[in-house]
């Protein structure tokens, strides 16, 4: 019988196909033929069975007889009409069996014999087929039987007597056998299929089916939610029990910890309320706060579940020690009302603190309850395991050890000691191996091995135990030492065997034993730790990368000499800084112990483990003491040491720092909102201001403005693209009046209180300017239109930090969804304006955006968790002294965000019941929160007295009666206080009513209300003690307050952003970033005669006087002759003029070179330079550098031009060959890269990169052999013959054309410029010219023409193709020349561009490398790209030196228009001075990495940054790519030297090719001399050109 695999869905066909044969005649009765007649089977069904091989007569398909779908429905129906039910039970027949009932529905109903008649006559015939099914079938067995399972998941024998399948007519027994071994019992599987379909029918679709997990987590929908909503406890509360466990009620657990929270208070777990106290006086009196209030906090906090807010505003009398701000203590605070003042907004950081203690606390507890159990069980298992009496006594004593050590254990680290111990003696892992269960591989530690050798005996006999000399340690009690009789060899002989076959051997491994005892010791471990925290002292000291990157600007400045710090000092983020310095390896740390305490600690441990007997055995039992006490202190303890002060120094910084973190955040959500100069009459007095909300726009999108209504809803925006146009165009000028003039509709239709501008840059200056201009035109043109208070329309700076979080958001998206970003943007900055509180709290949701808003410098050293943790404390405070107006954010949704912050709740109560709210549209009884909006009794107590019910938002129009008591901050457990005492004012007053109904009290209320002098003069201390009230001081004077004015704004009142703070909005800067004697890169954009106005990176303006440009400046007449526009400086910052966002810059080689501006840093008092210990760092890393140079892998290639030899050793092998000779080598770059070394012309080289590809860079082997596509430039080869044939060869032609030419000069430039002159003198009416090498560029042409009387000099560039000459291709010499005699009146601004304003196009630095990028050109002489550089040498050091090297002046100017030409075209050596970064090459506080830092300034050190393999142009300027990569751009291009050069001619359009050079030899030394090379050329370079470099060196 085929076995057929099938779906699921197919299912019901399975027993069609297995009957099919024996209704079809296979050995059986044939039944009649009528039912294939009447019944048609789907399309599906027939393909099926024809796969089969079983043909039957397709019918016409009827749609009323398709049947079998996947799913069933409810209307369908069997053949016979009727349901399985019906057919059942109301037929009129007997009851079908399941058997007959799936027949029917396959076959329809048959009229033949009975079916008793039809078994009887086949069933012998069917136990004969089962014989030959079982003899003949070999497939029989292809469908074996699974083992059941019962619903437990236990497996179940299958019984052995099968239930005997009923027989259909025609179907015989061996065929429904095995469909029911296949489909087990129908009667099971019909009613297993109608169960599910009753369920898919009546089951509810669960969200959990619908959504995503994260989804569902997101809106706080999951069954967990559910759970927290409907619990009567605070949310916060919830949460925080989840991860530590319900917490002790019983008033003893409460005292304990208490007890605890004292302790850890006075060891200096929280610095800021309380230092740390030595031991001996500490009792817990020098505390600034009170036990009995931490008692009193804990009742409160964990018995009656009361949240702190209700704690810090409800509960004040009852620890009032706790409600102090130790930072700004006030005299006299809680009597505020007798000074009149205004309370201020509180950080309760006490509370907070306390908290955080008892978190810790609870989670210690668990802990150790946990480890407790686990302790037990593992020393049970252990017993068992073993039978030697002694080792199980021994094993009890030290059961016991560790259970009162854990007992004792007061922290986390406490904890892990004795964890340690216990596992050392009862490892992990090694139970449960006799029960025969899966044990996971363990590495075993040595002790362990040791131990089970039997050597724990030898061990226990060294003389006290660890247990003892912890005791000892602590001065709890003295043991007297009994030294054996016996020798340690002579015991130890005792113990030998085959794997420790010596004495020696046994005494090693059991000293080694009882070292890792004492390291583990709890008591040991607590009284080395407290030593060490106490003594132990830090270093620091700069690496020799260190001592070159960390300047006076940098962030480890203050860390980077450091000498013997303690680790008490440290106080602030410091160490945070020394660990990420240490981690880039920019400086080295140490921790130790002071000699002096170090002896101090190794006599305490002499003192108790060694013997004072002086006999020989003694004294040689001694000897093995100390050894063993060498090793636990110096090779176990004292390393745990260090690793421990590195973990606590960590955690004390992270502190500092999330605090500080948590007051900066306090200061942007603790500021009230914008507060108009006159109450608009229209608006009451709690109304936020009409505010309109300005973002500048670049064009895409447009600088909009954005009318917000007094509820923060958007009422109108408006976009204006040419408002700050300053362009003198006609057209431009039309396009800036048209916005001005709306502009001026927009503002005199809605009339804003107060217009607010984000400062993004300095543009928005010139945006006020213009809004201002429009309010004057507004004014003076519609005086009567305008209100009054539009005279005095203020324009204020807002921070777009917050706005920009809230753009990018998802909420902003779901509050506006049609709105543009720019527009959302301008929403949040005018609702910040507004509701601050509300704007930050939309934030917070559960994306917690808020974490992105950067508020400290150091903040990336905190994680999420602890910063939204310290952000959820600060918004809880804030929140909850400010409250929420429930009734205006019903109307307004955003004003809803704090309500997750009230206390009581959390963001899935808030959802709930803002929800509820929503629904009911108003509230006007606080009482509803219970009762109508089903709040529980405990969570509504928390959260009621924070939940202002007054007229606004939709009540506002209601007549409904509103307690006015609901729109005070007094609870309403308090309320029958505040009527009290305003029944007694009134009754003072003289009106009174001696009635108590509710009437005449809220008439009291209304009359204190209305006339606060009365409560004013009140004495509340009087009216307590008269009340006999002592105890609810607290609450009058709150309730005293609130009667004068419910809700009244704590906030500190907006103030607008001072002169300092708009300037650091606008520039975009820091005060770390833009410092006096800061050094910066800027651009040239005008040259004056005494003074030069400069462009730095944020776009500041920076004016250099001609006095700051030069020490000889006397000598210059006009600073224009020096300077052009264009030029890049490397300059320091000598004044910063704020108000008019300038700076004043110096560039002079005495302020360069000095130090006098760069001391303002406060350093640390133990900040103490040692210079000595770098020396040997810095001779290290030049030989390393030099070892690197020398060094290439050799390259497995077998090529007639392939060598393995360095490039010293390549120039030296072409030295006496013919100019056109070529060698390949490896390259220094890696394995990826071979290099073409060319002979130029004798003493010049030049080397140009191959890259190769398709290597597999796991395989070593494929790595050295060559590569299977070889690059050079754009062009790509593929094997060495194609590069010889297809680019050197056709390069070496055009070289030696050019070299036999007949204008061709040999000679550097001054000799062929004199040759020149002598032709000129001879010739005055010719216009002479030649052709030259460039040794600054080795590779390119010089073309030098005389006209009159000065040189002028061109390059031309050298390529496979032929020449370049003013960005065309010549193919030969002669069609070169003769464009140039043709050409040669034409101007070549754009053909080739002085340095200087190509300097223009590029950007300063690259943020690659954190190093510089400037500008350069090249004609065909400089690849800007990997590809296309070339590096080149020449050994000619007279020729390579530009007057600029020579007279040494610094690379950080220009002097370069004495050998100009007047049509501005550069000379290629004429004059540059070096105007290259230099030794300056990073104007975020990076200074270079010239290693002779205070004398190299005259060095073009362009590759002076370049280090580990970096290429030393690797930012090099010569490519127009805004902020470029730096190595990914130029990956091997442009002088992999890491040594220095001078400029490099590039390609500033970044092509690839061209030929470029390093002036000066590749090494520190080219810097030390001086040498800076210039190189001018052509804007553009295009494909494979060569570049060179002068001087000597290896040019790797």
């Amino acid at each position: 019988m085929p076995c057929i695999l099938i779906g699921m869905h197919m299912l019901w066909l399975l027993p069609l196909i297995l009957f099919l044969p024996v209704l079809l005649g296979e050995g059986g009765h044939r039944i009649e033929e009528s039912w294939m007649e009447e019944y048609v089977l789907d399309e599906d069904d027939y393909e099926l069975l024809e796969d089969n091989n079983i043909n039957i007569h397709r019918r016409k398909v009827s749609k009323k007889f398709k049947r079998l779908k996947k799913g069933q429905r409810d209307t369908e129906e069997d053949p016979s009409g009727l349901s399985d039910e019906e057919e059942f039970v109301g037929s009129g027949k007997v009851g079908r069996t399941a058997e007959e009932k799936l027949k029917r529905s396959l076959f329809g109903d048959d009229e033949g014999a009975p079916l008793e008649d039809i078994a009887e006559e086949e069933e012998q015939g069917e136990e004969e087929e089962d014989a030959d099914i079982g003899e003949d079938d070999e497939m029989a067995d292809f469908i074996v039987d699974e083992e059941e399972v019962d619903e437990n998941g236990a497996p179940m024998r299958r019984s052995k007597d099968k239930k005997k399948p009923k027989k259909a007519p025609g179907v015989s027994s061996s065929a429904l056998q095995e469909a029911q071994e296949l489909f087990g019992d129908v009667d099971e599987l019909i009613e297993a299929r109608n169960q599910s379909r009753e369920l898919n029918e009546y089951r509810e679709t669960r969200l959990e089916d619908e959504f995503e997990p994260i989804v569902l987590s997101e809106k706080y929908m999951t069954e967990k939610d559910d759970q927290i909503r409907e619990l009567d406890i605070p949310e916060r509360m919830q949460i925080s029990e989840e991860s530590t466990g319900a917490p002790p009620l019983d008033g003893s657990s409460i005292d304990e910890e208490s007890q605890w929270i004292v302790n850890q208070l006075s060891n200096g777990a929280v610095p800021w309320i309380c230092k740390k106290i030595p031991s001996s006086q500490n009792d817990g009196k020098d505390l600034p706060i009170d036990k009995d209030d931490i008692i009193r906090f804990l009742e409160l906090h964990h018995v009656q579940k009361l949240d702190i807010p209700f704690i810090s505003m409800y509960r004040k009398e009852e620890c009032l020690s706790l409600l102090k701000d130790l930072e700004q203590p006030e005299a006299g605070d809680e009597n505020w009302d007798k000074n009149n003042k205004t309370p201020t907004l509180k950080w309760h950081k006490i509370l907070w603190a306390l908290q955080d203690l008892d978190r810790k606390w609870l989670l210690l507890q668990k802990r150790k309850s946990a480890l407790q159990s686990y302790y037990s069980k593992r020393f049970e298992e252990e017993s068992r395991r073993v039978y030697d009496e002694t080792r199980l006594n021994l094993n009890r004593q030290l059961f016991e050890s560790v259970m009162r050590s854990l007992k004792e254990a007061e922290s986390e680290r406490e904890v892990d000691d004795v964890d340690s111990k216990f596992n050392l003696h009862f490892p992990p892992g090694e139970a449960g191996v006799d029960e025969g269960q899966y044990k996971r591989p363990k590495r075993k530690s040595m002790y362990s091995t040791f131990s089970k050798a039997g050597l724990w005996e030898v061990a226990s006999r060294f003389g006290c135990s660890s247990e003892q000399l912890g005791l000892c340690l602590s001065l709890v009690e003295l043991h007297e030492l009994e030294d054996p009789k016996e020798t340690p060899e002579e015991m130890a002989s005792n113990f030998t065997c085959a794997m420790y076959n010596t004495p020696e051997e046994v005494l090693k491994c059991a000293r080694h034993m009882a070292a890792v005892e004492i390291s583990c010791e709890p008591s040991i471990k607590k009284h080395v730790r407290s030593h060490f925290l106490d003594h132990a002292v830090v270093s620091t000291c700069p690496t020799a990368d260190g001592n070159v990157t960390i300047d006076s600007f940098h962030q480890f400045a203050g860390v980077k000499w450091l000498r013997e710090k303690p680790l008490s000092k440290f106080e602030d983020a410091q160490w945070l800084l020394i660990q990420k310095a240490e981690e880039e390896k920019l400086i080295q740390v140490t921790i130790k112990l002071p000699e002096e305490y170090l002896n101090k600690l190794i006599d305490q441990f002499n003192e108790y483990y060694i013997s004072d007997s002086v006999s020989r055995s003694a004294q040689l039992w001694n000897e093995q003491r100390k050894l063993i006490l060498h090793d636990a202190i110096f090779r176990f303890l004292l390393p745990s040491m260090e690793k421990e002060a590195r973990g606590v120094l960590a955690s004390k910084a992270r502190n500092w720092l999330l605090m500080e973190y948590g007051k900066a955040f306090w200061s942007k959500v603790s500021v009230g909102p914008y507060q108009q100069k006159e109450n608009d009459p229209s608006l009451d007095d709690e109304a936020a201001p009409r505010v309109m909300a300005c973002c500048w726009g670049p064009g895409k999108p447009q600088t909009t403005f954005v009318m917000l209504d007094s509820s923060g809803e958007v009422l109108d925006v408006l976009y204006t693209g040419s408002l700050t146009l300053r362009s003198q165009n006609i057209n431009d000028q039309q396009r800036k009046k048209n916005d001005q003039e709306r502009v001026l509709k927009f503002m005199t239709d809605h009339q804003p209180h107060v217009v607010v501008l984000g400062a993004v840059n300095l543009s928005c200056t010139r945006l006020k300017e213009d809004i201002y201009e429009v309010i004057f035109k507004m004014v003076e043109e519609n005086p009567r239109d305008v209100g009054h208070e539009m005279d005095e329309l203020s324009i204020v700076y807002g921070d777009e930090s917050l706005p920009r979080l809230y753009e990018n958001s998802r909420i902003s998206s779901e509050q506006l969804p049609s709105q543009q970003g720019i527009v959302r943007r301008a929403v949040a900055l005018g609702r910040y304006l507004q509701n601050p509180l509300a704007m930050v709290a939309t934030l917070c949701g559960p994306r917690k955006e808020i974490l992105s808003w950067k508020l400290s410098p150091l903040e990336s050293f905190l994680n999420p968790d602890d910063k939204f943790g310290m952000v959820e404390q600060v918004m809880v405070d804030v929140t909850n002294q400010v409250g929420l107006d429930i009734n205006l954010a019903i109307s307004h949704e955003w004003l809803f965000s704090p309500l997750q912050f009230i206390s009581g709740l959390g963001p899935r109560k808030a959802a709930s019941l803002q929800r509820s709210l929503v629904r009911a549209g108003a509230i006007f009884t606080r009482k509803d929160f219970v009762t109508e909006h089903k709040l529980g009794k405990k969570v509504f107590v928390n959260a009621v007295g924070f939940l202002r019910v007054r007229r606004s938002g939709l009540a506002a129009s209601s007549s409904q009666f509103i307690d006015l008591l609901d729109d005070t901050r007094i609870h309403p457990e308090s309320y029958f206080l505040a009527q009290e005492l305003a029944k007694d004012v009134y009754e003072e007053d003289g009106t009174g009513d001696a009635n108590d109904d509710d009437d005449a009290l809220e008439m009291a209320i209304e009359h204190v209300r209305d006339r606060p002098s009365y409560l004013k003069n009140l004495d509340v201390e009087e009216y307590a003690a008269g009340k006999n009230r002592q105890n609810k001081i607290e609450t009058f004077y709150d309730i005293k307050r609130e009667l004068i004015q419910g809700f009244q704004d704590w906030r500190k009142q907006y103030e607008e952003p001072s002169q300092d703070e708009e300037f650091y909005m606008i520039s975009g800067e820091t005060e770390e970033t833009l410092a006096e004697g800061k050094i910066v890169q800027v651009t040239v954009r005008r040259v004056q005669a005494q003074k030069a106005i400069c462009g730095l990176e944020s776009g500041m303006t920076g004016i250099l006087m001609k006095e700051d440009y030069t020490d000889d400046w006397r000598d210059i007449i006009e600073l224009s002759d020096r300077l052009h526009e264009g030029d890049m400086l490397t300059c320091k910052i000598k004044s910063i003029q704020k108000n008019r966002y300038q700076v004043f810059l110096v560039c002079k080689d005495s302020e360069m070179r000095s130090n006098r501006l760069q001391n303002s840093r406060d350093f640390d008092p133990y900040y103490h330079e040692d210079r000595s210990c770098l020396q040997s760092e810095k001779d290290k890393a030049r030989k390393d550098k030099e070892l690197a140079k020398k060094h290439f892998k050799p390259r497995m290639i077998v090529h007639p031009r392939f060598q393995n030899i360095t490039a010293d050793e390549a120039m030296e092998f072409l030295s006496d060959k013919d100019p056109g000779e070529s060698i390949i080598r490896p390259s220094s770059r890696g394995p990826s890269y071979l290099t073409l070394t060319l002979k130029i012309h004798d003493g010049v080289y030049a080397h140009k990169d191959i890259v190769e590809g398709g290597k597999e860079h796991k395989d070593i082997t494929s790595l050295l052999r060559i590569g299977k596509t070889l690059k050079l430039g754009e062009d790509t080869f593929e094997d060495l013959d194609e590069v010889m044939d297809r680019y050197v060869d056709p390069l070496v032609t055009h070289l030696k054309a050019m070299l036999n030419y007949r204008k061709f000069r040999t000679g550097t430039k001054t000799e062929v410029d004199e040759l020149l002159r002598m032709e000129k003198a001879e010739y005055p009416n010719r216009i002479v010219y030649s052709f030259g090498i460039s040794h600054e560029h080795p590779g390119t042409f010089i073309l030098t023409y005389i006209r009159s009387t000065n040189p002028h000099h061109e390059y031309i560039g050298l390529y496979p193709k032929g020449f370049r000459f003013r960005k065309k291709m010549f193919e030969d010499i002669d069609r070169l020349v003769a464009y140039f005699q043709r050409h040669i009146d034409d101007p070549q601004h754009d053909s080739a561009p002085s340095i200087r304003s190509v300097a223009a196009m590029v950007p300063m630095r690259s943020p690659a490398a954190g190093g510089s990028s400037g500008a350069s050109v090249g004609s065909g002489w400089g690849g800007s790209n990997s590809e296309g550089g070339w590096r080149g040498h020449s050994y000619d050091r007279e020729r390579s030196s530009t007057p600029a090297s020579r007279t040494g002046r610094g690379d950080y100017r220009n002097n370069g228009n004495r050998d100009e030409h007047p049509s501005g075209v550069p000379r290629p050596y004429g004059g540059g001075r070096g105007r290259g970064r230099g030794s300056y090459n990073n104007s975020r506080g990076h200074n270079s990495h010239n290693e002779r830092q205070d004398s190299g300034y005259g060095a073009g050190r362009w590759g002076s940054v370049a280090k580990d393999g970096d290429d030393s142009l690797s930012n090099f300027p010569g490519a127009k790519v805004q902020n470029s990569p730096g190595r990914e751009a130029f990956p091997g291009g442009w002088g992999g030297n890491s040594g220095g050069s001078g400029w490099g001619g590039g390609a500033s359009t970044g092509d690839n090719g061209g030929w470029g050079h390093e002036s000066g030899g590749a090494g520190p030394s080219d810097a030390e001399r001086g040498s800076s090379g210039w190189g001018t050329g052509s804007k553009r370079a295009s494909e494979n050109g060569w570049s060179g470099n002068a001087g000597g060196g290896s040019g790797w």
